[in-house]
């Protein structure tokens, strides 16, 4: 596959049967709880929505994270504006 981030992170998402996903080209984990996660990846922010969703291993000098947990949807947002929709969204989840 094409690192299209130009940094050197791949960005790979891989989930197992809804119940679990490990993720690579992740920078940082921006919130979490039991029902929505936000990362900002390589490819953009990602809000994770579920239930029961935990943060089971978080290294962040390799850019991964493994979720475990019912996981119903996964979005990004445009990687171009991450800086600005990273603000709007974390504006919203606190409103």
């Amino acid at each position: 596959m094409e690192d299209l981030s130009g940094s050197g992170r791949m960005h790979k998402v891989a989930m197992t049967n809804r119940r679990g996903c490990v993720i690579g080209g992740v920078n940082d984990v921006l919130s979490f709880d039991i029902h929505e996660i936000l990362l900002e990846t390589e490819q953009g922010m990602l809000m994770i929505k579920g239930d029961e969703l935990h943060v089971s291993r978080l290294t962040l000098e390799k850019g991964e994270v493994d979720i475990d947990g019912r996981i119903d949807s996964l979005t990004y947002s445009d990687a171009g504006a991450a800086g600005r929709k990273a603000e709007s969204l974390l504006t919203r989840l606190f409103r």
